[in-house]
């Protein structure tokens, strides 16, 4: 079966539904989230006899739950730039669903602000989990979509390709889980615990490389 069979687009229709204004739009919303969120660092006034490296401790929760979010949102932005660069053509479906995708991701910052405010408060420490929850699913709702529909891709996935992916998404959604629980009765180890995250996604990640049974299908895999 021909690419023009499988994805059923005229000419016309290809040319509307090329990938890179998605793209574009979609870097453009990822870059003013991380603006957004180094936006939320303030510096502290000095209060009479402090100094500025007391007036500095005050700031840690923010900057921590910045750094936090920046590499959480980094993780989210490689995955969809390489998502994207396998994709040869969009739908009105997949526009929508990115769409879904990128609203609760633009939550992030207000999550973050929530946690850099009330870093002890396990409410704040789900109401982060939460929208990261809600991203993830998202996540994996857009590529469910683009498994279905082979044909918008340059090559169709595997059945081993498609399992080593459900797996790297999966993983995100047993972390945050973790966090969320650990909030109630250590505040200070979920946050270690979502600070984990990307490096246990990219350590996930090298080890499905090494495998040679997975080795193939998580090429593609950021």
């Amino acid at each position: 079966m021909t690419e023009d069979a499988k994805t059923k687009l005229t000419p016309r229709e290809k040319r509307r539904a090329k990938e890179d204004r998605l793209a574009a739009f979609s870097d453009a919303v990822f870059a003013i989230i991380i603006t957004i969120l180094v936006l939320d660092i303030k510096v502290p006034d000095l209060d009479s006899g402090q100094s500025v490296a007391d007036s500095l401790s005050e700031v840690g929760p923010t900057f921590t739950a910045f750094v936090i979010s920046f590499l959480l949102v980094g993780m989210y932005w490689v995955w969809h730039r390489g998502l994207f660069a396998q994709v040869r053509y969009v739908d009105v479906n997949v526009l929508w669903l990115n769409l879904l995708f990128l609203l609760p991701l633009s939550l992030v910052p207000f999550a973050a602000s929530t946690v850099g405010e009330h870093s002890t408060d396990p409410t704040a420490l789900h109401i982060y989990g939460a929208v990261l929850i809600v991203v993830t699913l998202m996540r994996i709702a857009l590529n469910s979509y683009l498994n279905q529909h082979p044909g918008l891709r340059y090559q169709d996935p595997t059945k081993t390709q498609k399992r080593t992916t459900a797996v790297a998404n999966a993983l995100p959604l047993v972390v945050y889980s973790i966090a969320m629980l650990v909030a109630v009765w250590r505040p200070w180890l979920s946050l270690l615990i979502f600070f984990s995250l990307p490096l246990l996604y990219l350590g996930l990640v090298a080890l499905l490389k090494a495998d040679p049974r997975t080795k193939e299908s998580a090429q593609d895999l950021s």
